[in-house]
């Protein structure tokens, strides 16, 4: 395959030049060196956006102690509290993330970013779990602000550049999950679950508001929303585009193989094994999160250069051979450490290269990106929903095995959609 056929493989359908936006669009624009300055800090802006919303949704995990005493409560009846805030993002990316194809991206963008940041102030203010537990579920459902911004950005980058810059934003997302995780934790022991809550809204606002201000005017003809109808599209979005099943497919094997092991790794640090850490000393085992921040723009530049699927192929190999040595995690920690630095980067790599090869698919790249971040969610979801069970009946040798099938089922049914497009 030639580098013109490679760019062409992951250029969004549908996509037309303005040379007048803040993202240049090919590298013919005009001045494209001057217009790639031009679009450097707001990219900036746009990471930064993802991941101070972003980080939203995984704020609530590490404060889940403090609430629950605060409240007088056990632990466990806090802890759906987290489950509550996955729900919220999985109601926003169905209802919001597809206006991205339709509606002023601008206006939605600042809409929901100020909606997040009153939520959370509600959040923070809250007098029991209920009403917690509502304000975070409004907050979450408003914080699709990335999956709006992921699209854009693709859409607008030149075709030679496309994989890093959404690289870039990607990034961005994954710092956001990494700083909710440690950072909210340890601001939560100084100043209060409370404070965390109003600190994350006034970032959210000031972000959200600063990055609708700066993102390009809209030049396509905008169409009335229709949430309802863009989500009974997604199934015949889905049977239409071999690519985007794909996509879907491999994204959901890694996501599940990651979110299995992640979610269930406290349990092993804390309450079995030879090691009973402190929650606090295992929640810094978050800071491995960091690989996939600095995979991305290397992935990105990879996926420019040789395409999506050679970067796909070694994110698989990546994620195959951390499934070993978190086996051997169960009883040496240094095996433990390099699993984690293995599945970040085999995550991030695949994360990178399937969403630009979704994103391509078709000529709704929104409601591509939907689909395609849903299908991830659900198979994150699903194997973590088995993890714990597993562990509770095999222990850490089920969890691997649940991470194990969930990499095996995501290879064999993308390879099995990429034959029926071939065919």
């Amino acid at each position: 395959m030639t580098a013109t056929r490679q760019e062409q493989s992951v250029a969004p359908a549908g996509t037309s030049a303005d040379p007048s936006a803040g993202l240049p669009t090919g590298p013919s624009s005009g001045r494209p060196a001057r217009a790639e300055r031009r679009s450097g800090p707001l990219l900036a802006v746009i990471a930064l956006c993802t991941a101070v919303t972003a980080a939203n949704i995984y704020l609530a995990a590490p404060l889940l102690g403090l609430i629950a005493r605060d409240f007088g409560a056990s632990p466990s009846s806090a802890g759906w509290i987290a489950s509550i805030a996955q729900l919220g993002y999985a109601v926003g990316l169905l209802f919001f993330a597809p206006l991205g194809d339709t509606a002023d991206r601008r206006r939605v963008v600042g809409v929901l970013s100020t909606v997040a940041g009153a939520a959370l102030v509600a959040a923070a203010f809250a007098p029991g779990l209920p009403a917690l537990a509502a304000a975070v579920l409004v907050a979450c459902a408003a914080t699709v602000v990335p999956q709006l911004l992921v699209p854009l950005v693709a859409e607008r980058a030149p075709a030679d550049r496309r994989g890093r810059h959404v690289a870039a934003v990607v990034a961005g997302l994954f710092t956001g999950i990494v700083a909710a995780r440690v950072l909210g934790g340890l601001a939560g022991q100084a100043f209060g679950w409370r404070a965390v809550f109003l600190g994350a809204a006034a970032l959210t606002v000031a972000v959200g508001l600063l990055t609708a201000a700066l993102l390009p005017a809209e030049t396509r003809p905008r169409a009335a929303a229709r949430p309802l109808k863009a989500i009974a599209g997604m199934p015949g979005l889905l049977a239409a585009s071999a690519d985007l099943r794909a996509a879907c497919l491999r994204q959901g094997g890694l996501f599940g193989a990651w979110s299995s092991l992640w979610t269930t790794l406290t349990l092993l640090l804390t309450t079995s094994g030879p090691y009973h850490l402190s929650p606090g000393t295992a929640g810094l085992f978050g800071l491995f999160g960091l690989v996939s921040t600095a995979v991305a723009p290397v992935s990105g530049t990879l996926i420019d250069r040789f395409g999506p699927h050679r970067v796909i192929t070694t994110a698989y190999a990546l994620t195959a051979l951390s499934l070993p040595l978190f086996w051997l995690g169960g009883h040496a920690l240094w095996a433990l450490c390099a699993g984690a630095v293995l599945i970040h980067a085999g995550l991030m790599a695949g994360q990178v290269a399937n969403q630009t090869r979704a994103l391509a698919a078709t000529a709704k790249p929104a409601a591509a990106n939907t689909a395609y971040v849903v299908s991830a969610f659900i198979g994150g979801a699903s194997a973590s929903a088995l993890a714990g069970p597993a562990f509770s009946h095999w222990g850490w040798s089920g969890v691997c095995g649940i991470a194990a099938a969930s990499v095996a089922l995501g290879w064999v049914g993308s390879a099995l959609a990429s034959r029926t497009r071939q065919a």
